[in-house]
């Protein structure tokens, strides 16, 4: 019978998935504010993109397996949790006007909508 694969291991091999995904997900992301491809272009790719690379980044998905103080304190579910959190607390924050934005309750959708299939594929390789 073969041994389990060990959580290094696994983190490991999945590690340069996670570095190309982080660099399509800032390039996608980034290019919204140089390329004009529409309203939805403008107004929602790059409120998709920066939660999952930003989750991707502070996960340390795209390097070498650690174990330390970081990696122990953002485990998948409480990183979700705490971006979720931050996102929908800037949207509040623009829907109170507590600073010069424009509240888009569409912003709510665009946060998640990359960020929870990221999550998703981090518990599914750990």
């Amino acid at each position: 019978m073969k041994a389990a694969e060990s959580r290094e291991t696994r983190h490991n091999r999945a590690a340069p998935y996670w570095a190309a995904a982080l660099v399509i997900l800032v390039v996608v992301g980034v290019s919204t504010t140089f390329l004009d491809f529409g309203a939805f272009w403008r107004g929602y790719v790059l409120d998709m993109t920066g939660p999952a690379w930003s989750y991707i980044l502070v996960r340390r998905l795209s390097q070498a397996y650690a174990d330390n103080a970081w990696t122990r304190f953002f485990t998948p579910c409480r990183t979700l949790a705490l971006f979720v959190l931050f996102a929908w607390g800037i949207e509040l924050a623009q829907y109170f006007q507590l600073y010069d934005s424009t509240y888009d309750p569409w912003d709510f959708l665009a946060y998640v909508s990359l960020l929870i299939p990221t999550f998703l594929l981090d518990i599914r390789t750990r």
